[in-house]
């Protein structure tokens, strides 16, 4: 499947969540530093990552989004002093549980980005969208009706 996706030309759409003071920040800069990173990722800013509910990751997947990136502060950092925290255990038990329902690993991921790492988080968003390409189309917990994807 690997070689087949690569062929195929397939472009996933990916969902990425960032923290306004951290992640969102280092976006910023990307972006004004003029670093490139592929255009395969919608941005929904949130306060802290903690504020990211894994209800909205699953249901995200649900809706047909290939691949999840939620990216707050490194720990230690956090504007709300313990969020990330928060963030990183609920993130490790939603992991867990996705791999259970037989969701792939690398479909939903999560780092940690401050605001003066432009260059990172560029190269964060360019290895989720490869880790994502090479997994192919979002086929589980995609809701269909008279066969086609809902959006």
């Amino acid at each position: 499947m690997t070689e087949q996706n690569k062929n195929s030309g397939f472009e996933p759409r990916i969902l990425a969540v960032l923290c306004t003071w951290c992640s969102y920040a280092g976006a910023d800069l990307a972006g004004v530093s003029r670093i490139q990173y592929p255009p395969n990722i919608r941005v929904i800013k949130v306060p802290c990552s903690a504020r990211v509910n894994p209800l909205y990751i699953i249901r995200a997947l649900m809706e047909g989004w290939d691949g999840v990136l939620v990216s707050g502060c490194h720990p230690g950092d956090c504007h709300y002093i313990a969020g990330n925290y928060a963030a990183r255990r609920r993130f490790t038990l939603l992991g867990d549980y996705l791999e259970y329902c037989g969701i792939e690993p690398g479909r939903v991921n999560f780092s940690w980005v401050s605001a003066s790492e432009g260059a990172r988080f560029a190269e964060v968003v360019k290895t989720v969208v490869e880790r994502v390409r090479t997994l192919g189309p979002t086929l589980r917990l995609v809701k269909e009706y008279a066969g086609e994807k809902e959006f």
